[in-house]
């Protein structure tokens, strides 16, 4: 059976190759993109921070709450880029739109 750890790992492969085909995208808005690319951030933040909560507190991050919050606000920095940044491109689409009428 593999591990969730494990599994953890290999789902890292999928994702860089759906950043990769997404930067390559001329209709990508760049900042969902950069929203996209903080999940990254996340990750790596999440890692290190759940490897201090097994150390220190012999919990897992889930259970530390400073810490995952701390953490957790990098996804939801990532998140809020992601939003912004299709809203922006949905606004500049009924922008071109109306124009043309």
């Amino acid at each position: 059976m593999i591990s969730k750890e494990t599994l953890f790992a290999l789902s890292l492969f999928p994702y860089l190759g759906f950043l990769w085909f997404l930067s390559r995208s001329p209709q990508m808005p760049r900042l969902a993109l950069y929203g996209f690319y903080g999940t990254l951030v996340f990750v790596g933040i999440t890692i290190p921070a759940g490897i201090y909560a097994q150390v220190h507190y012999g919990e897992s991050l889930a259970n530390i709450d400073w810490l995952h919050g701390s953490a957790e606000v990098f996804l939801t920095l990532a998140n809020i880029l992601v939003v912004l940044g299709f809203r922006q491109a949905i606004k500049q689409i009924k922008g071109t739109g109306n124009r043309e009428n």
